[in-house]
């Protein structure tokens, strides 16, 4: 069975201590009002850390907590202790609502930030360096497997040291499979130039998490072309509603059907939280396009 959920990032949630982020429980309301049934934890700090004000909350609004995501530094040593500290925060959240995915990202580097979609150009980590990172998401992904019993996957990220295709083929290499799976991003996959389709049934065996998002070509070529960050690519809506940009969602229904996935796919549509859109109107018309192609 594939289960539909919604993220707090498609209502602007980057960061926790963002001004402009709406109030959390607004985010819960209306991701149910959307018509969803599950929603990822947001950035550490967003939601309290109190289980039981979460736990009324999700109740009250019918939601399944599905998972939560480490976006932080994993590329730079000298930040290592912030990354565990979010990761174990992160981990004990989950734990507590009987969620079940962790996803490790590694956040945008300052080095990399303006090649973001542009392979050719990206610097990139020295073997000792690429190793030491490597051996930071295996600590993290050991943590979150054998002390909080969590499926723990990547997510390749624009503007990260783990972006483009060769990278993500070099890490699910480097790494043992049964202790880091996979979170395919659509909208991610086609930032940094490759087929999430193709990806997807490639690697079927470590699919572990899909997140919805797809991408306006226009706009990407522009902010590529321009060098434009990340963030302001979003706020310049570089990812569109679901079924209006690059990605194929049937093809990507077809891959999951016929590779037997089961479990949670995640719409995000990443914006400015102080955009124009209206975040739930997004929310609800990119559900009822999940519908109108065979998604229940």
């Amino acid at each position: 069975m594939i289960a539909i959920g919604n993220a707090p990032c498609s209502w602007g949630v980057e960061f926790a201590d963002d001004p402009r982020n709406p109030p959390w429980t607004r985010v819960l309301e209306q991701c149910a009002q959307a018509g969803y049934g599950g929603i990822e934890l947001g950035p550490i700090g967003y939601m309290p850390e109190d289980p039981a004000r979460v736990g009324e909350a999700l109740a009250r609004y019918e939601l399944t907590l599905i998972g939560g995501v480490v976006y932080r530094p994993f590329h730079d040593p000298s930040r290592w202790d912030e990354v565990r500290e979010a990761a174990a925060r992160t981990c004990r959240a989950l734990q507590s609502h009987g969620a079940g995915h962790l996803v490790l990202i590694d956040s945008i580097a300052p080095q990399r930030a303006s090649t973001a979609g542009r392979p050719g150009e990206a610097p990139q980590m020295k073997a000792g360096e690429w190793r030491e990172f490597v051996g930071r998401i295996e600590q993290i992904a050991t943590m979150g497997m054998e002390t909080y019993g969590l499926s723990v996957s990547v997510h390749p990220h624009a503007g990260g040291y783990l972006e483009f295709l060769p990278e993500v083929e070099r890490l699910l290499e480097d790494v043992d499979a049964n202790l880091v799976g996979l979170c395919v991003d659509t909208g991610h996959c086609r930032y940094a130039g490759f087929d999430p389709v193709q990806f997807m049934y490639r690697h079927s065996g470590r699919l572990r998490y899909v997140h919805f998002k797809d991408l306006d070509a226009d706009v990407w070529n522009h902010v590529v072309r321009n060098r434009i960050g990340f963030y302001d690519a979003c706020a310049q809506g570089v990812f569109c509603r679901l079924g209006e940009g690059e990605t194929d969602f049937p093809a990507v229904r077809q891959v999951l059907l016929d590779t037997g996935f089961d479990g949670w796919c995640t719409v995000e549509q990443d914006c400015d939280p102080e955009g124009a859109n209206s975040p739930v109107d997004d929310a609800t018309a990119n559900l009822e396009y999940l519908r109108s192609i065979g998604f229940e």
